[in-house]
């Protein structure tokens, strides 16, 4: 493929999602500085309410600096509504493609596939998805969906279309080729290439760890902390996890400390707290800009990946994980993530939770506990070896190169 494009970039987020921080914007720009730096890129974001405190005119002018053009649209949830919407944003996007002349979209992620799908069909234009993995069964497996639901079956079957027609396809494991295979009946997966959550190395390293003011300021001096930067529902546990943190105060007494990095309210947070019958000061709320996200992880002790273990978490890849292993942090996930459970216990760097009850919580933080009173220097070095392996942007560089220089 040449460097004189013109390519959508196509996501189902909002600009200040970490979705878009930490798994767009940093691989749009590896993309365009590998084989694209003539090309136009048109990045399409889906604007919430609860993101909309940007000032939109500062965001373009940023990332027109980076060579990028920003086309901010609508999100409405599922419902008549939402169609509406979503028919509105495909006539303007074909509108958009046709003025531009767009020959290449590139999404991320199977809903925003499925748009692209509809785009690509309709315009005959090359389509690239990346991130592919399981969206639809997820959903249905942690019991936000139906399966004879419309939401289920209308994405379900955009997913095996998306597959079809891609042109390439990025998944996130190596699994997800037979889970196409097998599910979406794909008999093609010669043009599959695997690319984990990848981390930014030199911004989450060891120089954000422990940093003296937040410690000072959080009053978390001599504490053990338990960081946890995510969500809580749908394919997340809910009050499973403050379970867990009950039982983590019950261990290490004053010494325990929560902080979640979230976009939840502190009304939420006190719910959630309240049903666990968990003091509400063990827990520490913040919700901070991506650029601060390294020095808070960097306080914690040890981090928390609480997916839903259902069979099809097995082919993604969670980017909270590799971003503890860079911070050289151990990690208490679910059973059955991606590789990254397998990982966790092989290499010894972690526990994994496989029961959601009080004997489970408490094997957890023993063995949590056990690893804080190893050497933290070698510890450090040898949970963020393992980041270096399986999460360097050295991974993704390597598959947009064949992916748009081959």
């Amino acid at each position: 493929m040449g460097e004189n494009k013109n390519i959508l970039v196509l996501t189902y987020w909002s600009y200040n999602d970490a979705l878009v921080q930490t798994y767009t914007l940093p691989y749009v720009k590896i993309m365009k500085d590998l084989c694209l730096k003539d090309a136009q890129l048109f990045l399409v974001t889906f604007e919430q309410k609860k993101y909309q405190e940007l000032n939109k005119k500062s965001v373009s002018e940023d990332l027109q600096k980076k060579g990028l053009s920003w086309l901010p649209l609508t999100y409405n949830r599922f419902g008549l509504r939402g169609i509406l919407r979503q028919i509105f944003n495909v006539l303007y996007l074909i509108i958009f493609c046709k003025i531009k002349k767009i020959d290449t979209i590139h999404s991320f992620c199977t809903p925003a596939g499925s748009m692209a799908y509809v785009l690509s069909r309709l315009l005959n234009i090359e389509l690239i998805i990346d991130s592919y993995e399981p969206h639809a069964e997820t959903m249905v497996e942690t019991g936000t969906w139906k399966s004879n639901g419309l939401a289920f079956r209308i994405l379900f079957k955009l997913e095996q279309l998306q597959g079809k027609r891609a042109k390439k396809v990025i998944t996130t494991t190596e699994g997800m080729k037979e889970y196409a295979r097998e599910k979406y009946k794909l008999e093609n997966t010669s043009e599959f290439f695997v690319k984990p959550a990848c981390v930014d190395l030199q911004m989450f390293d060891k120089s954000a760890k422990k940093n003296k003011d937040l410690l000072n300021s959080l009053d978390l001096n001599n504490k053990i902390v338990c960081v946890y930067a995510g969500k809580f529902g749908s394919m997340y546990l809910e009050q499973e996890v403050f379970d867990f943190f009950k039982a983590g105060h019950d261990y290490w007494k004053d010494k325990f400390k929560v902080l979640l990095l979230t976009s939840h309210s502190k009304e939420e947070i006190l719910k959630y707290c309240m049903a666990s019958n968990l003091d509400p000061d063990v827990v520490i709320t913040r919700f901070v800009p991506h650029s601060q996200i390294p020095l808070y992880i960097g306080l914690g002790d040890f981090g928390l990946t609480p997916f839903k273990p259902v069979p099809s978490k097995r082919y993604g890849s969670p980017i909270k994980t590799g971003e503890y292993w860079a911070m050289g942090l151990p990690v208490v996930i679910t059973e059955f993530i991606s590789d990254n459970s397998e990982l966790i216990e092989q290499n010894g760097i972690g526990s994994i939770l496989r029961k959601f009850n009080p004997e489970g919580y408490i094997s957890a933080i023993r063995e949590i506990d056990s690893i804080l009173k190893t050497d933290q220097e070698a510890l450090f070095y040898k949970i963020r070896s393992v980041a270096e392996k399986y999460r360097s942007y050295d991974i993704a560089k390597k598959v947009y190169q064949q992916v748009y220089c081959g």
